[in-house]
């Protein structure tokens, strides 16, 4: 059961090989497009929460960051001791409820057990405004199917989201750090407007 349990877990004994430590690069170089400050921005399977950190430090007060994990969270609230609590979500992101303009996604997808993935679309695109978008990244590699991280390739997600957004741009990042070089895609859904 990948559930708070396990992921709380995963913290306690630092098997945390995805944690980089600082945002990751193709997210930051997106959100330094960000022009308006009052976005309301949600960020599922946070973890440390690295990109939300750096929104905050940049002035974007409308970000709300949800994660099973309360040891990830306590960490981050040490490091942003200002962020607003009522902001910081410990919990199952599908019981989660908001209006949000953009889900940054930074690989929760992949850390999902493959068969919520029809539930994540569907969840996301009702926690979206109308124009709301998805932008972030996903593992475009496979990694087996006995634990996360779990991936998947360009076509699988194309099938995958288009059930409920248009496909903007889903290109292999070209700014990815080293150890994820040609396996992060970078991509932007808009939700669809039939959808609103």
């Amino acid at each position: 059961m990948l559930d708070k349990e396990f992921w709380n877990n995963r913290y306690k004994t630092a098997q945390t090989g995805w944690d980089i430590g600082y945002p990751s690069t193709p997210l930051k170089t997106f959100i330094d497009t960000l022009e308006d400050k009052d976005k309301n921005i949600l960020i599922p399977g946070c973890g440390r929460a690295y990109e939300a950190e750096y929104l905050h430090q940049k002035g974007f007060r409308k970000v709300t960051i949800v994660d099973f994990s309360p040891l990830a969270l306590g960490e981050f609230s040490k490091r942003v001791p200002d962020f607003p609590k009522g902001q910081l979500i410990e919990g199952n992101f599908f019981e989660h409820q908001g209006q949000y303009d953009l889900i940054l996604e930074q690989t929760f997808l992949c850390a999902l057990d493959p068969i919520l993935r029809k539930d994540y679309v569907k969840h996301t695109s009702d926690l979206l405004n109308k124009n709301g978008k998805i932008v972030g990244l996903l593992f475009a590699e496979e990694f087996g199917n006995d634990h996360p991280p779990f991936g998947g390739t360009k076509k699988e997600y194309q099938k995958l989201f288009s059930s409920h957004y248009d496909i903007e741009y889903m290109q292999i990042a070209d700014n990815s750090i080293e150890a994820r070089k040609g396996i992060e895609l970078f991509i932007s859904l808009k939700k669809q407007d039939c959808l609103n």
